[in-house]
């Protein structure tokens, strides 16, 4: 787990990552199903694709809709800006040319297995807790290191429950 940054001007970042027993393929299987991650998250609450044929790929989008007790509930619409299958999957949220936030996952051979990386980048567009950050300027390092965390633990938990789907061979 690493989180550097400590302005939101700086597009912090997290990151968790887990060696998994079981090929690209099968992590893939999991990381680019955008239907499954509300089970796995503890924020997200739907998701779905709103591309014209309604199937992944560059350029594809979907809506998301999360819930946070501080934050409320909320959708945003992300745009696929990487898409490298069974490597590399990556969303910015709301302006992909000025994302309140980019999301990545990466899939990496290693040893008989997969290395997975989830990331979070933070900025540089607004997001809800720019309206935090505008109320209380003198805490901004406070309210990025708070949400920085936030991501980090439910990043190491999101992760770890696609290791033991893709260990099992479950969906």
């Amino acid at each position: 787990m690493e989180w550097t940054g400590a302005r939101y001007a700086d597009g912090p970042t997290a990151q968790a990552e887990i060696w998994i027993d079981a090929t690209p393929e099968a992590v893939w299987a999991l990381v680019s199903d955008i239907t499954l991650m509300p089970e796995l998250s503890t924020e997200l609450q739907a998701a779905h694709w709103v591309s014209p044929d309604d199937s992944p790929g560059l350029g594809s989008t979907f809506v998301g809709t999360s819930k946070h007790d501080a934050l409320g509930e909320w959708s945003t619409t992300s745009h696929v800006v990487e898409w490298d299958p069974p490597r590399v999957f990556a969303w910015a949220v709301s302006d992909p040319e000025t994302p309140s936030a980019t999301w990545r996952f990466t899939l990496e051979d290693s040893e008989g297995g997969t290395l997975l990386r989830q990331w979070v980048r933070m900025g540089p567009g607004r997001s809800g807790l720019s309206i935090a950050i505008e109320a209380m300027p003198d805490k901004e390092q406070k309210i990025v290191f708070v949400r920085m965390r936030e991501f980090e633990n439910a990043m190491r938990g999101v992760v770890a429950e696609i290791k033991r789907r893709a260990e099992a061979g479950a969906r």
